[in-house]
């Protein structure tokens, strides 16, 4: 079992992370929410400027849907299809201007090739395995006796540290998808003058909750990583 001890360890891992990922929710959710009060000049809502960003870069068959579920914005690049947020696709605000145009941003990285959204991709079936057995695997291996145990649990660190891998190769696919956006936005009219401060406060504050996954994932991977180290060492 895990005493007192172990529970300090874990929590000088977890806390700072946990901390991180909280703030960084309640930021992207008040400035969404702060935003999405603000209408922006031209009037359009987030279908339409997606179908705006997508056409004008000949991704005329990328279809945009509306999805249920709150800030549930995603791009599928497997069916093609952008699927966007009531919050979103029905609004002419700042906040769904900005999100609408992000996920574009992946629609237009499928169509080039980018390597970062390639690998990410790749990684999808494995990261979906690792990221609820491998903690598995690493219970039962780190509870069990002997070298049989110790290779158990190496094995369960294997598989989680895909999910860690995975966030961090996120970061640069959602921070080049909210560069292509801004000059997506800028570039073809849809955003004038001081209305990219908000777009910028918006997609700011979405790309702090991919750092605080990827810090979130790493730190756990380094705790799992110490306690097998220290029980070697013992």
């Amino acid at each position: 079992m895990i005493g007192f001890g172990g529970w300090g360890l874990y929590l000088l891992f977890s806390l700072p992370a946990l901390i991180l990922g909280l703030w960084a929710q309640w930021k992207v959710k008040s400035t969404f929410s702060k935003n999405s009060q603000i209408r922006t000049m031209r009037g359009w809502t987030g279908a339409q400027v997606a179908r705006q960003v997508l056409d004008g870069n000949g991704l005329y068959d990328v279809a945009v849907e509306r999805v249920q579920g709150f800030l549930s914005d995603h791009y599928d690049p497997s069916k093609r299809v952008l699927r966007l947020s009531p919050e979103v696709y029905d609004s002419p605000s700042l906040s769904a201007a900005g999100v609408a145009a992000h996920e574009a941003g992946h629609a237009i990285q499928h169509k080039l090739a980018y390597s970062p959204l390639q690998l990410r991709s790749a990684m999808v079936p494995t990261v979906q395995i690792g990221s609820w057995i491998g903690p598995i695997i690493f219970m039962i291996g780190f509870f069990l006796q002997g070298a049989l145990g110790t290779t158990l649990a190496w094995v369960g660190v294997a598989l989680f540290a895909a999910m860690a891998i995975f966030a961090v190769v996120t970061l640069p696919v959602e921070f080049d998808a909210s560069r292509r956006a801004k000059q997506q936005l800028v570039a073809g009219g849809i955003i004038i003058g001081n209305e990219m401060r908000g777009v910028n406060a918006v997609l700011d504050a979405a790309a702090l909750t991919y750092v605080a996954g990827a810090v979130q994932a790493i730190s756990t991977l380094m705790y799992y990583v110490f306690l097998l180290s220290g029980r070697r060492d013992e």
